[in-house]
């Protein structure tokens, strides 16, 4: 059976999306439900309270909601949701869910009949496909790439035959590592390594994977990754 938001429930959770970088890409609909919300779930609360203080919005109870901990904290938060409160869901950056806790949560709401609601917000995975240049009318996203190199090459080899735009999240420490298997298997490529995206030193790098690999095995990057790559079939 399929749960539906009843905005006249007294309790509910709502997924909020945190900016990415830049501290004011806050809705003003995320902000009214955090100012409002009863207790909010971060990933990580002294990532989140920075954010909220720069809000205005303090005296929020604050609790944990991390990978480790989000099976074992989800019949607290679905019993504070059933006694009328309302429970803001926030990661570090971005939509709660990708690659970031939230999915087991959504997922026991629907099955314990819990309202739940979530918000549209900044993601990375969209900001770094429009700004790659590269197409956008049919896109994967792979999350988190693969750390064994064996992996790693297989999924990137059925990215470039996928004919569609592919959007990974990478380390700064495997990019260059990425970027060599890239151009070994398809070395024209177009390729895309967004990085900081919101953030000051924000930059788009954009060529073939022969280009960028060439560039990034000298220049060693810093900072959050979004690696993009296309191939037409």
């Amino acid at each position: 059976m399929d749960t539906h938001l009843d905005t006249h429930a007294t309790g509910r959770v709502v997924f909020v999306p945190t900016p990415i970088g830049n501290r004011e890409d806050l809705t003003l609909r995320a902000l009214e439900v955090l100012r409002g919300a009863d207790r909010i779930a971060c990933e990580d609360t002294r990532h989140s309270a920075p954010l909220l203080s720069h809000h205005g919005i303090s005296g929020k109870t604050l609790i944990s909601l991390h990978e480790h901990n989000e099976i074992r904290r989800i019949p607290e938060l679905l019993a504070a949701a059933q006694a009328g409160e309302t429970v803001a869901v926030v990661t570090d950056a971005g939509m709660p869910g990708v690659s970031d806790p939230g999915y087991r949560l959504v997922h026991a709401c629907i099955a314990a009949g819990v309202p739940f609601e979530v918000l549209p917000g900044p993601s990375a995975v969209l900001t770094a496909l429009i700004g790659s240049g590269l197409p956008c009318h049919a896109f994967r996203f792979g999350g988190f790439l693969p750390v064994k190199s064996g992996r790693r090459r297989q999924t990137l080899e059925e990215a470039l035959a996928s004919g569609e735009t592919a959007i990974f999240f990478e380390s700064p420490h495997r990019l260059a590592g990425s970027l060599e298997l890239l151009a070994e298997i398809q070395p024209d490529a177009s390729v895309c390594v967004a990085r900081e995206l919101t953030k000051k030193f924000e930059t788009y790098h954009r060529g073939t994977a022969f280009e960028l690999a060439t560039h990034f095995i000298s220049h060693p990057p810093k900072g959050e990754i979004v690696l993009l790559l296309h191939a037409p079939r």
